[in-house]
This record gives structure tokens, C-alpha cells and sequence, in this order.
């Protein structure tokens, strides 16, 4: 987190209200060294609100989806075992 781009910005710059601040935050994240790292803690914690990674809540959803089709789409052999 110490070498995040956001570190110094307020934090109601990535929950915002409108496409307009997506957008803002967005490209805070672009140059951001830990952007895929934050996205992959944003979908690992199941956060839904605001913007990590450069994702917004909606494009985080959908490559939620997107992962768990292709979990599914993969042989069996080459999926994680169940934990009982």
C-alpha cells in the first residue's frame, strides 16, 4: 500500500458518485506500480463498492463472472480440489 498511487488522495476520490469520478480515479490508477495487485485484493476480499485496481464496481463484477466461467470451462483435472 506505501507504494500505491493513491497514497495522499482523499479516499472519496475512489468511491465517487458518477461516471465522471470513476473516470478520475481511473486515472489515478493508470499510473499506479500496485494496480494489479490492488484489483486482485479488491476481488479476493469480494469488495463491491468503489474504484481498485483501475476497476470500477460493475468492470470488477464482470471479470468476476468472466474468471468463474472460465474455472468452470476448465477439465476437471486442471481445477483446484473442493474443500470439504
Amino acid at each position: 500500500m506505501a507504494r500505491a498511487r493513491c497514497v495522499g488522495e482523499p479516499p472519496n476520490v475512489f468511491f465517487p458518485s458518477d461516471g465522471v469520478g470513476v473516470l478520475r480515479a481511473q486515472k489515478i490508477c493508470a499510473e499506479c506500480p500496485v494496480v494489479n495487485e490492488c484489483l486482485e485484493y479488491a476481488l479476493a476480499n469480494h469488495i463491491s463498492h468503489g474504484v481498485w485496481g483501475g476497476a470500477s464496481e460493475r468492470q470488477r463484477r464482470r471479470l468476476q463472472r468472466r474468471r468463474q466461467q472460465e474455472q468452470l470451462q476448465r477439465p476437471a483435472e486442471d481445477r483446484p480440489a473442493a474443500v470439504a
